[in-house]
């Protein structure tokens, strides 16, 4: 009995459609996409059982290095303009709108306000690798001058809604610690993020 021939045929698929969703995928995750902000110190934070996430709109990042040394930075480039003009006002300080801006750009700030002038005059570069470098004091945070309150202060006036989320190095003496909290207490700021690292809990046999 004979067979019937059946005759081959290229099997074409249409690649379009899936082109277009890869696009409209890409572009959708490029715009609701928040990036990190670059930290001028590493930190290794202590890590901790805690599952609870740390918000990341509306927030002011308290960095704390293993040699005590404090940085700050608000999420919003408006908050960091306005926050400057608020602290301008208290030293009584002029800055430029070049300096504004520059304020406004930086990854973080970690100088004491008799140097912030200076720092801001800086160009890009050099501003972020002052502040990676050994020379850089932080911003001061003591009983004698706590400078670190007076931008606290400020940035909650210009965004009451801000949150604080605090990052430090689990090598960093309780000491440098227990003054940021107690400044934050001092201006009634109880509520607070710590940044951990999470770790995982063996099982114990029964």
């Amino acid at each position: 009995m004979g067979r019937f021939a059946i005759k081959k045929r290229d099997t074409f698929i249409d690649m379009t459609p899936m082109s277009d969703v890869m696009v409209l995928l890409l572009t959708f995750f490029m715009l609701t996409a928040t990036f990190v902000k670059k930290e001028p110190v590493t930190v290794s934070t202590p890590g901790s059982v805690s599952a609870i996430n740390v918000p990341d709109h509306n927030v002011m990042t308290i960095l704390i290095d293993s040699k005590g040394r404090v940085f700050m930075t608000l999420d919003k480039k408006s908050d960091l303009f306005s926050t400057l003009d608020e602290i301008s006002t208290k030293y009584n300080l002029n800055f430029t709108q070049q300096e504004k801006a520059a304020f406004a750009n930086a990854s973080s700030f970690g100088v004491p306000i008799s140097k912030l002038k200076s720092w801001l005059d800086m160009d890009d570069v050099n501003r972020e690798a002052y502040l990676s470098s050994n020379d850089i004091e932080g911003v001061p945070c003591d009983s004698t001058n706590n400078e670190f309150k007076d931008w606290v202060e400020a940035a909650k006036e210009i965004n009451p809604d801000l949150k604080i989320s605090i990052k430090s190095d689990e090598t960093t003496s309780y000491k440098v610690i227990k003054n940021v909290m107690n400044s934050l207490q001092d201006l009634k700021q109880n509520r607070y993020n710590l940044i951990t690292n999470l770790k995982k809990v063996q099982a114990i046999d029964e």
